[in-house]
């Protein structure tokens, strides 16, 4: 999925507006005196690898994984709970009257609906720190991303996707991936998933 941040930030560097067609070649004498150089004026990004083949995307998805793995452990460890739960309420139905069994089987089937509620909430808030922590991502990538821009004199940065065909060498990303690693690490020393507040009960 697109970061829309991150494109919301791309098309403010955009200072022409840049074909979905880059072409390798040009042919000769097409180029006027001052004619803008589209091969230079243009440079393309590839948002996932940018983050994927980070130190940073790297240690992100190995902490949304062990989050999503601790979730998972969890979900599984209260379903074993409440299926003895629920296992030792049936055997004593046989002993109790439907008026003494009723408060005992509302009051389960009541913590039963709030314990899913309560998980799926931590999973809803999981997937939230994801994306945060991708969209801080990009906008700690989105200097870097300028300045490779002005090194290479683009005025255009594209997503690789819009693009059907370009010309060799435009692609920035690899470069970017460098410098990020370089400027960015893996993002600090504190934790981006929240381990606790995401999949801990309370």
């Amino acid at each position: 999925m697109r970061n829309r941040l991150f494109t919301s930030l791309m098309l403010g560097l955009s200072l022409s507006v840049a074909p979905l067609w880059v072409t390798a070649q040009t042919a000769p004498g097409a180029r006027e005196a001052g004619a803008l150089d589209t091969a230079n004026a243009i440079a393309i990004i590839d948002q996932e690898r940018l983050l994927s083949g980070s130190l940073y995307g790297l240690r992100l998805q190995q902490e949304i994984e062990a989050a999503g793995a601790a979730l998972v452990a969890e979900n599984r460890r209260i379903e074993g709970q409440l299926t003895e739960e629920e296992l030792r309420l049936t055997a004593q139905r046989a002993s109790m009257t439907a008026e003494e069994f009723r408060p005992l089987a509302e009051e389960f089937d009541s913590r039963v609906e709030s314990i899913r509620t309560a998980q799926e909430t931590k999973s809803r808030a999981l997937q939230a720190q994801a994306e945060v922590a991708r969209t801080r991502f990009f906008e700690m990538a989105f200097p870097i991303l300028v300045d490779l821009m002005r090194l290479r004199g683009a005025t255009v940065l594209m997503d690789n996707r819009a693009v059907l065909l370009s010309a060799e060498g435009i692609d920035i990303t690899d470069a970017a991936i460098g410098r990020i690693d370089r400027d960015i690490g893996i993002g600090g020393e504190a934790a981006l998933i929240d381990l606790d507040g995401a999949v801990r009960a309370p």
